[in-house]
C-alpha cells in the first residue's frame, strides 16, 4: 500500500518557490506593497510591527529568511498585517521540545523530517502509506493568510502554505461509516526529547468531525511565507483550522485515520474540564485560567477583543447550529 497517493497534477508544477515567486510578481506589478516591506540586508523589516520575545542564540538559516509575501488572493485570507517570521518562527508551543515558548526553536534540530511517511487509514476505502514529498507534490499548493489564537490568548496573523484536507480525504475516498479524522503526531523522544519528560501522554493526538476535517478552511499545512515549513512550526505537514484554538493544530504528523468514534485528543485527556474536544475560539466561554473576551495579537502593545470563531464565523458556524457551544467547549 505504500507510495500510492496520485500523481495529480504533476508536482513540477505546484512547488511553493514557484508559487511564492509568481505572487511577489503579481504584487510587483500591482504596485500594493510600495512602502509596506523592505529587505534590507537579507532580514524581514514590517513597517508598524516589532518584535515582542527576543530569541536568544537562534538564527534561522539562509534558506529560512523571510522574503515580502504577495497579499492574498484566497476567499478566506485575512488582509490583516502579517506577524514577522521570526516571531512565527521563535515563538510557540511545541511541548515535544520542551515548555517553553523559546525551546521549539532551540531544540527542533534534532528533528528529522526526510525520509517522512504519513500513514492514511481506518474508514476508507483507500488506505496508504505515502511518502510526503510524494503527497506534496499531487496537490496544488495554497496559500492562506489566516488569523491564529492560541487559548493562552495571543494571537498572530500567518501566511501557511498547505493543502485543502478535504482534498487528500476525498482521494483516500471515506466510508461511509468515517464520522470523525484523528491525527497522530510522531513519537520518537531521541528526535523530540520534550517527549522524556511525563508532561503529556505521548504521542500527541488530536482529532476533528468529519465535516470540519473536509471544511474548505481546513489545511494540512507544509509551508509559512513561502518557505518550507520549520521543524519548530510543525515539519514536514501540521494541521491548520484557524477557527480553533492553536493546539488543535497538531504538528509532525505521522497517521491520519478516519474513525466511527470520537477520537481521543491530548490535552482532552489531560484535563478535560479546561480544553474540550471542539475547542472553538468563543470569546463568550472562558477558559479556566485565561479570559477568551480579548487577546494580544504579537507585535501589537494593546489587546484587542476576540471574535467568534476567530473571525470565520460565516464560514462555519453552521457546522455547530443546534450545539449548545458552553457544553461542546
Amino acid at each position: 500500500m505504500r507510495d500510492k497517493l496520485p500523481p495529480e497534477p504533476p508536482g513540477s508544477e505546484v512547488t511553493p518557490e514557484k508559487l511564492y515567486l509568481r505572487r511577489r510578481e503579481l504584487l510587483k506589478n500591482a504596485g500594493l506593497f510600495a512602502g509596506t516591506a523592505a529587505v534590507v540586508g537579507g532580514g524581514l523589516y514590517l513597517l508598524g510591527l516589532k518584535r515582542t520575545r527576543p530569541m536568544d542564540g537562534f538564527v534561522p538559516d539562509a534558506g529560512a529568511v523571510a522574503q515580502p509575501v504577495a497579499p492574498a488572493a484566497g476567499a478566506f485570507d485575512t488582509d490583516e498585517p502579517r506577524t514577522p517570521y521570526e516571531d512565527i518562527t521563535t515563538y510557540n508551543n511545541f511541548y515535544e521540545f520542551g515548555l517553553d515558548k523559546n525551546d521549539p526553536a532551540r531544540r527542533a534540530h534534532t528533528l528529522k523530517t526526510r525520509p517522512w511517511t504519513v500513514v492514511i487509514d481506518g474508514e476508507v476505502h483507500k488506505p496508504q502509506t505515502v511518502d510526503v514529498d510524494q503527497l506534496i507534490s499531487g496537490f496544488p499548493l495554497e496559500e492562506r493568510v489566516y488569523r491564529m489564537r492560541c487559548v493562552e490568548a495571543w494571537s498572530m496573523v500567518i501566511p501557511w502554505l498547505g493543502i485543502p484536507l478535504g482534498k487528500l480525504l476525498e482521494r483516500v475516498q471515506p466510508t461511509s461509516f468515517a464520522k470523525y479524522v484523528a491525527f497522530t503526531t510522531l513519537e520518537d523522544p531521541e528526535q523530540m526529547p520534550g517527549q522524556k519528560s511525563p508532561v503529556l501522554d505521548w504521542p500527541y493526538v488530536e482529532g476533528l468531525r468529519l465535516d470540519e476535517a473536509m471544511h474548505p478552511l481546513t489545511l494540512l499545512a507544509t509551508g509559512l511565507y513561502g518557505k518550507q515549513l520549520p521543524a519548530q512550526n510543525g515539519a514536514p505537514l501540521r494541521l491548520v483550522v484557524p477557527w480553533k484554538y492553536g493546539f488543535k493544530g497538531i504538528k509532525s504528523i505521522v497517521r491520519i485515520s478516519l474513525t466511527r468514534e470520537q477520537p481521543r485528543t491530548t490535552w482532552n485527556l489531560a484535563n478535560g474540564r479546561e480544553y474540550g474536544f471542539y475547542a472553538n475560539v468563543n470569546p463568550a466561554v472562558d477558559h479556566p485560567r485565561w479570559s477568551q473576551a480579548s487577546e494580544r495579537r504579537i507585535g501589537d502593545t494593546g489587546r484587542r477583543p476576540t471574535l467568534p470563531f476567530n473571525g470565520y464565523a460565516e464560514q462555519v458556524a453552521d457546522l455547530y447550529r443546534g450545539m449548545d457551544l458552553k457544553r461542546d467547549f
